[in-house]
């Protein structure tokens, strides 16, 4: 007998395999509509709070366990995600001659933790998605501590903002949520599965909210030096996946290691540096946050598509049929 999957389902299926060209689009209706969307940048903080208490539905605790048997990878991965990224955005920066709230921007992109899309591309990608998921869970855990650091250091200690605030932020909309979503799939773990088809229609449409909303708020800046800021926030993203990558070799990694690592130090949580830019800067410094949710799943996409053609091991190599 057929089973026969709901809308849904089927909807949500439709958002998970088409979530670059939705995010896309979600910025050009921002951008062709910025009276209209420019309000929702105000809802950046809670559908942040529901896409991460959705992420952390799909965690378990055994997830974390890598760290104990693995730990030069997770601390090699932790280390090329909170050092690579926010050295990078303060480099491009410069390149590129973003200062003020863009370089605020850049500097929140460059110091948050893995992209919550991350896990997916390296699945994609043939790559160590045991290890994508650790680094995923155990970055976010950390980015409370971690990216206020950064961030006041880099963008300058002058800013209108203290540790404290982006300490508390970064709690109430991304470690609360998260630890929440682990604690509710540990006590309502049936209840959980029968839901988690569904998430990705959830977290897809917060980001393309996300992403309309600044956009939106900013469409002024994007018309007039848009090109320099994609630019930026193309190479920022390139360089990323690029040392990610190169880490993993020069540590004489397995290839699908490396490639976790690649996927996890390019693609960066822009939905907490939108929400943290928003919260306490002014929707300009959310434009680099945007702009990176746009490029990176469709780098991201990319680079899966690549390296899915390209098994990761010679028993890989040798399980393909010709």
């Amino acid at each position: 007998m057929s089973t026969r999957r709901g809308p849904v389902a089927t909807l949500a299926d439709f958002a998970g395999r088409w979530f670059a060209v939705l995010v896309l689009i979600g910025g050009l209706i921002g951008l062709a509509l910025p009276d209209q969307t420019a309000g929702l940048a105000d809802a950046v903080p809670v559908l942040l709070g529901i896409i991460m208490f959705g992420m952390g539905l799909t965690l378990r605790l055994r997830d974390f366990a890598l760290v104990l048997r693995r730990p030069w990878a997770v601390l090699l991965g932790l280390c090329a995600q909170f050092v690579i990224m926010p050295l990078l955005a303060i480099t491009v920066s410069w390149i590129f001659g973003l200062t003020g709230l863009l370089l605020v921007g850049m500097v929140l992109v460059g110091a948050a933790p893995g992209g919550t899309a991350s896990n997916v591309i390296v699945y994609l990608a043939r790559g160590d998605v045991a290890l994508s998921v650790t680094l995923t869970s155990v970055a976010t855990l950390l980015a409370p501590l971690l990216t206020p650091l950064w961030v006041l250091w880099l963008a300058g200690s002058d800013l209108p903002v203290g540790f404290g605030d982006l300490f508390t932020s970064i709690v109430q909309v991304v470690l609360v949520p998260v630890v929440a979503g682990v604690v509710v799939r540990a006590l309502a773990g049936r209840l959980v599965e029968r839901v988690t088809p569904y998430l990705p229609l959830v977290s897809v449409t917060g980001i393309v909210v996300v992403v309309a909303g600044v956009v939106g708020a900013n469409a002024d800046v994007v018309a007039t030096s848009g090109l320099l800021l994609v630019a930026a926030v193309i190479v920022h993203n390139g360089l990323g996946l690029l040392l990610g990558y190169v880490t993993g070799k020069v540590a004489r990694l397995d290839e699908s290691v490396c490639r976790a690592l690649s996927v996890e130090v390019g693609m960066q949580n822009s939905g907490l540096s939108a929400s943290l830019a928003t919260a306490h800067f002014a929707p300009l410094a959310a434009l680099p946050a945007a702009l990176f949710s746009v490029w990176h799943n469709v780098s991201g996409s990319v680079l899966a598509s690549f390296w899915a053609r390209r098994p990761a091991t010679a028993e890989q190599e040798e399980s393909t049929p010709a």
